[in-house]
This record gives C-alpha cells, structure tokens and sequence, in this order.
C-alpha cells in the first residue's frame, strides 16, 4: 500500500506547484527553499540591531516593545514569524519561489526617520508602515500597481534586473568586508583591509566563493547551498583556532579583522522558546495626533514608494532568472505576488518588525534550481523552526553566507545582452537605472532614474505617443520622491 500512497502524495504536491511543469523535483525545490533562508536569514539577528537598539522620541524615550532596556530577542523572533507566514502565503497563494522578510532600507528609515520624529512612539511609527501597507494594497487590488508594471518597456524591465544583479553582488562584497569604506576615506571603497585580504574572515569570504563557483562550473547540484554549509563550517574551525572575534569591541570601537553580523561559534543551547509580546503593538492612527495629515501622509508615500517599485523589481528578476516571465517580461500571477507582497508590509507594521517585502536574496535559491512556490514554503517553515533555533542561525557569518550573493549577482547581470545598447533612447536610462541601484545603494532609486529619465528623452524626442500614460504619472511620482526633502522644507515638516 505505501508504494501507491507515496506516488499518490507526491502528484497532489506536484499538480498544487507545477513542479514537473516548471521542470523541477520536490528535492530541487526543498534544496532551493533552504538556500534562500540561508542567504536571508541574516535579517533574524540584523533586524533586531537596527529597530530593536533605538529609542523612540516619544514622552519616555522607550525601545521597540516599550520597555527602558533592548529586547532583541523578542525582535528577532517577531521577525522570524512575520516573514515565516508571509513567506508560506507567497508560496501557497502565488506559487513564486520568492520570501519574505522585513525590508532592509526600510526598517532604517523606520527607525531613524519615522520613530525619531517628535513625540513619535515607536506603536505610532508602526501604524504608518501598516496604513502604507494598506494603501498599497487597495492600489494592487485596483490594478493600478499591475498596470504600472505593464507599462514598463521591456528593455528597462531587464535593466531591472541587471542593476539589482549589480546591487545584490554589492551588498554581498560590502557585508563581508571584501570592499569596505576606508579608514583613510582617501577614496569610497577599497578592496578588504588597507587593499589587502589580511583577515581570516576574509578567507573564509574568498574560499566560499571560489568553491561556490567551482561547484557551479562542475554543475554540481546545490552548489550554494553547499559553498554557505562549507564556508560555516570553515568559520566555526577557524575562530576555535585563531579567536579572530566580532567586528566590534567591547568600547564600541570597530575591529578589522574580526567577522561581521555573528561570531561562527558552536551554540550553547540549540533551542530557546520565542517572546511574540510585539505582535500587534501598533496604534493605527496615533501618528495623526503627534503631527499634520500632510506630515503622515508624506511619511506613508515615502515608505510606500519604496515598497511599490522594489517588489516590482525583485520579483522580475527572480522571475528572468527561474525562466518564469513571458514575452513582455512578466511573471506569472503576478496579482497574486503584488497582493501577498502588499499584505506584508501592513502585516510588518502590525507585528511590529517594519514592512516586510519580498527578498532579492530569494535569487539564491532559484539560482539553486527553485521554480515553484513550494521553495518558499520551505523558506517559510525554516523561518517559523528559527523562532526556536534562533543561536543556530547566529553561527552564521556574513563571510559565510554572502558569497551566494555575489554568485547570484553574475547569475542576474548575465542578461544584459538582451538590452537594445544601440538604441541610446533605451540605452541611457538603462545604464542609468543599472549603475545607481549599487551606487546609490537602492533599487528604488535606480528604477525611478531609468523611468523619469525615459520620459524625458522621449519627450525631447518628439516620441510622446510612445510613453504609456501611466509612466508620465509614474516619473512625477518619483520626482516628488527624489525632492521630498525640499518639498518638506516648503511645508514646514
């Protein structure tokens, strides 16, 4: 009887995820869904450091959760919660092989600009990113975020995706130390340390890669997740040994040579029961008291800016690179996607970890094989099962897990080829829209450049007929998003 029940199984999770329709297995998808959450399950422990370690400037002047002291523990499991539902919904509901997390970028400006406002509490700060949220979503469910996308010419859909090919590698060098700001500030970036690889976490960082990529070439199956496995491996030995220690000391100075995010180190105790006290500590309209309409709903466009276009961007490039876009270069359901990715950042908001939107880490996985959503639903579980094996996931150092970032990174850039570099009306906002998402360290502003500079050029041309009305709106949109601050100066906020 078990060799009828197992086919049986197995074609009811088969038909539910067109895994064999999409030219994959269950285990390439399990493999794919496990090499995301390693490439992203950074934002577990990074999360926490960023929202959990800042004061909000309300009466008490009180951390993430209302207490006097730091609660990162109870951060680190609300974020691994959020993302683990919302991770499986897009699996479930959309069938993409992309997941969820809390936004990096997003959750600074959060803390930083949002939480830090006058009498601002941090239940007041999380309600704006809930109304921003909603309101994307009521601009999903009216198609208005789809038609948007639609209306993007397909030459600057792949300059989407090149630029956070581009981006993604960048945000790997940078985490890892292999290119970092240095201490003369003589020039922007170095290589490693004073241009020298002298650290043994870099070590860890090349030897990664460069099995990574082996791995790759040789066509080996879970090639990335192997070289992250590996590398930690690797890292875990060589602290035993050398005592290399964090990236920061104990006087809050910075230290070189030592590993970034978490020190490789064998856990001691495996498993530890979440704190979800934060889930729902938001005050829907408690901003409205604190300051103007005008002043809340200029913060609900910013974040909600950001939101609209970065998903636009992360799920065409997960789709280009799992072969999942049609002729126009979109992904399939992709209302589906705009919805789940909508309810994520009000669901952010409400379990109070910031919005939470779908992850370029996700490439990692698809880079691995993933096609269906079923990757995602394994990304999912893995985020829910942290919640209780929260010190495995802090063995993990960036010098481990970001070489899967840059191979991805080269996996994305490959499709430049399919750009139009002869025809400089598409050319230039593409180069421009590639360029600045690593150098100015942000998706949405590389794809607001390539737009608003589209129009432009077609305006200048005479060719007005061939931007889609959706796109002159689009580049005034973002033209308010590039000046807010002057605009905000104008308005006194």
């Amino acid at each position: 009887m078990a060799t009828t029940q197992a086919p049986a199984a197995r074609g009811v999770l088969d038909r539910y995820f067109h895994i064999s329709e999409r030219g994959s297995t269950v285990a390439t998808e399990i493999r794919g869904g496990l090499t995301t959450f390693f490439a992203m399950a950074y934002i577990v422990v990074l999360n926490p450091f960023i929202i959990g370690t800042v004061r909000d400037n309300g009466f008490q002047g009180n951390y993430l959760g209302g207490g006097s002291e730091p609660d990162l523990a109870a951060v680190a499991a609300a974020t691994a919660l959020v993302a683990g539902v919302l991770s499986i919904l897009m699996g479930t509901v959309a069938n993409y092989p992309m997941a969820l997390a809390a936004g990096l970028g997003l959750n600074a400006v959060v803390a930083y600009s949002v939480a830090a406002l006058p009498d601002m509490t941090w239940a007041d700060a999380m309600g704006i990113v809930v109304l921003e949220g909603l309101v994307i979503l009521v601009l999903v469910l009216t198609g208005f975020r789809q038609a948007v996308f639609n209306a993007v010419p397909h030459d600057l859909k792949i300059a989407i995706t090149v630029g956070i090919g581009l981006f993604i590698a960048f945000i790997g060098l940078v985490n890892a130390g292999f290119v970092r700001v240095p201490a003369s500030l003589a020039t922007p970036v170095e290589l490693g340390i004073g241009g020298s690889l002298a650290s043994w976490p870099l070590l860890v960082f090349v030897v990664g890669l460069l099995l990574t990529v082996v791995l790759m070439v040789r066509k080996v199956k879970g090639a990335i997740l192997i070289g992250i496995v590996s590398s930690t491996v690797l890292a875990v030995v060589l602290e035993a040994v050398v005592r290399a220690g964090g990236s920061e000391a104990a006087d809050g100075e910075p230290v070189a040579t030592g590993w970034r995010l978490n020190v490789p180190a064998l856990p001691d105790t495996w498993f530890m029961l979440p704190d979800l006290s934060l889930i729902g500590q938001f005050s829907l309209l408690g901003s409205f008291s604190k300051m103007s309409a005008v002043a809340v709903l200029l913060l609900v466009f910013t974040l909600l800016i950001a939101d609209f276009f970065d998903t636009m961007g992360t799920m065409v490039a997960i789709g280009g690179e799992a072969g999942l876009l049609d002729e126009k270069g979109n992904p399939p359901r992709t209302t589906r996607i705009l919805v789940v990715d909508s309810i994520g950042a009000a669901a952010g908001g409400a379990g109070s970890v910031s919005s939470n939107t779908s992850y370029i880490e996700s490439a990692a996985g698809v880079g691995d094989g993933a096609r269906t959503g079923l990757a995602a639903v394994v990304t999912g579980v893995c985020f829910l099962l942290t919640m209780f094996f929260s010190p495995v996931v802090a063995m993990v150092p960036y010098e481990a897990a970001t070489p899967a970032l840059v191979v991805v990174g080269l996996l994305m850039v490959v499709q430049v080829t399919g750009i139009d570099w002869k025809n400089l009306e598409i050319a230039v906002p593409a180069f421009l829209g590639i360029i600045l998402m690593p150098f100015a360290y942000s998706i949405t502003a590389g794809i607001g450049a390539a737009l608003v500079t589209y129009v432009i050029i077609k305006l200048a041309v005479g060719k007005v007929r061939q931007v889609h009305p959706l796109l002159w709106v689009t580049a005034v949109l973002f033209l308010v998003y590039f000046l807010q601050g002057p605009i905000g100066v104008a308005l006194g906020i």
